[in-house]
């Protein structure tokens, strides 16, 4: 079970990854990346989403779009 503090906000998430915020929900549309809905917006499992970075990384595949600027 994660950790109260462990969920962080989508654009948080973007931040974090350097992932654009529509890859951020793709991930979670196909279940690659733990999240949940927390009213009306959408929480990512900070340490699901690490997880999904290091393991693209180690598979030496591309982040993902970045964000642009």
């Amino acid at each position: 079970m994660a950790k109260q503090d462990d969920w962080i906000t989508t654009q948080e998430a973007a931040q974090l990854s350097g992932y654009r915020l529509d890859y951020i929900q793709e991930l979670l549309r196909e279940g690659k990346i733990k999240g949940r809905k927390w009213v009306r917006d959408w929480q990512v499992s900070k340490a699901s989403l690490l997880a999904y970075v290091r393991e693209a990384e180690r598979k030496g595949e591309k982040r993902g779009p970045k964000k642009e600027g």
